[in-house]
C-alpha cells in the first residue's frame, strides 16, 4: 500500500514537471531583431536592417520562441507576419525599445557625451552628391559618432521617419504631413540632361514642344524629382507630363544618368547630380525655354518624438551648414 503512495506520488511530480509553465525571458537585441522582422515583414530585409546574416536572424528568432514557449511569426508565403502571441509581444517590445532609447538619450544628455550612432534617411541627390562631401566636417567635429544614412526616394524617407527608423531625413520636396517639421537646407536646380553628341550639346535652350519628341527617361513614382518636374508642368505655359515619349523609369540619377549615356533618353535632372558629367563633357546641361525649374532640400523630423543629443548636434551642424 505504502509502495504504491510513494509511486503515485512520483508519477504526480513527473506530470507536474511535465506541464511546467517555461520561464520566459529574452533580451533587447532578441527584441529589436523580432521588431525589424515584423515591422519590414521580411527576414532578409531585416538581416540588412540589424547588420546580421538572415541565418542569424533566424536562429535569434528561433531562441526567442524557444523562450517564451510558443511560436511568434508565420511565413506566409514571401511575407512574414506575427501571430496572436507574436502581436502581444511586438507591442510590448516597441515600448521596451523606446524606453530603452530615452534612457539612452537622457544618460548622454546627462554626461555631456556626443558618442554613438544616427540613424538618417536621405533621398537620392542630398544622399548621394551632398551629404558625402559635408560629412567629413562633421567627423572632424564628432570623431565618435557614426552616421548610418539609408537612400531611398523621398516619400519612403519620409514613411520611415514618421515610423520611428531615422531620428531625421533630408528630401527633394517638402512634405504636407502635420507630424513632420521642415526646415530648409539647400537649394537646386533642375536642367535637362543631354548626352554628348546629341544634336542639342551646342544650344542654350529648347522648347518644351520640342522635348515631346524626343525619348524621355523619368525618375520612378515617389521620387522628390519626378514631384517637382510635374509640379513645373502645371503652370499655363507648360504641357502635360504625359505628352512626353516616356520610355523608361528608373530609380535613381545614376541609373538615369547612365541611361542617357547609353543613348536611351533624355531626362530632367539637379544639376547637383551632373557635376561630374558636366565638367567632363559626358553630358550636356540645357534649359528649358520659359521653365526654370527650381527646388529646395529640406530637413525633416517627427515632432512627436524626443530629439536625442546626437540628434541634436547632426540638426546644428545641418542648419549651420547651409546658412554658409
Amino acid at each position: 500500500m505504502m509502495g504504491e503512495l510513494v509511486l503515485n506520488e512520483v508519477e504526480g511530480m513527473k506530470k507536474s514537471v511535465k506541464h511546467k509553465i517555461p520561464s520566459i525571458d529574452f533580451d533587447f537585441r532578441q527584441l529589436e531583431i523580432f521588431c525589424k522582422v515584423v515591422d519590414l515583414k521580411s527576414f532578409s530585409k531585416a538581416a540588412d536592417a540589424v547588420f546580421l546574416a538572415q541565418p542569424s536572424v533566424s536562429e535569434r528568432i528561433a531562441t526567442l520562441e524557444d523562450r517564451v514557449g510558443t511560436q511568434l511569426l508565420d511565413r506566409l508565403g514571401r511575407q512574414v507576419v506575427p501571430t496572436a502571441a507574436g502581436k502581444l509581444l511586438y507591442n510590448h517590445a516597441c515600448l521596451l525599445l523606446d524606453m530603452k532609447k530615452h534612457a539612452c538619450h537622457e544618460m548622454q544628455g546627462f554626461l555631456g557625451t556626443k558618442k554613438g550612432e544616427i540613424h538618417m534617411g536621405g533621398s537620392t541627390i542630398p544622399g548621394e552628391y551632398i551629404f558625402p562631401k559635408i560629412l567629413e566636417n562633421f567627423r572632424k567635429k564628432y570623431p565618435l559618432v557614426t552616421v548610418a544614412l539609408t537612400i531611398s526616394d523621398t516619400s519612403e524617407i519620409g514613411r520611415r521617419v514618421m515610423n520611428g527608423d531615422f531620428e531625421l531625413g533630408v528630401v527633394g520636396s517638402k512634405s504636407t504631413n502635420d507630424s513632420l517639421i521642415c526646415r530648409e537646407l539647400w537649394k537646386d536646380e533642375l536642367v535637362l540632361a543631354v548626352p554628348f553628341g546629341h544634336k542639342w550639346a551646342g544650344k542654350n535652350q529648347v522648347h518644351f514642344e520640342e522635348l515631346s519628341k524626343e525619348p524621355f527617361i523619368l525618375r520612378e513614382t515617389g521620387s522628390g524629382t519626378l514631384k517637382i518636374i510635374k509640379e513645373y508642368l502645371k503652370v499655363p505655359h507648360a504641357k502635360d507630363i504625359n505628352t512626353l515619349n516616356i520610355v523608361a523609369r528608373l530609380g535613381s540619377s545614376t541609373a538615369v544618368k547612365e541611361g542617357i549615356k547609353s543613348g536611351l533618353g533624355l531626362s530632367i535632372l539637379s544639376l547637383r547630380a551632373l557635376e561630374t558629367e558636366l565638367k567632363t563633357g559626358i553630358l550636356k546641361a540645357v534649359k528649358i525655354e520659359n521653365l526654370t525649374l527650381l527646388r529646395k532640400f529640406y530637413l525633416i523630423r517627427d515632432k512627436r518624438r524626443n530629439v536625442s543629443p546626437l540628434c541634436n548636434a547632426m540638426l546644428d551642424f545641418l542648419i549651420t551648414t547651409s546658412e554658409k
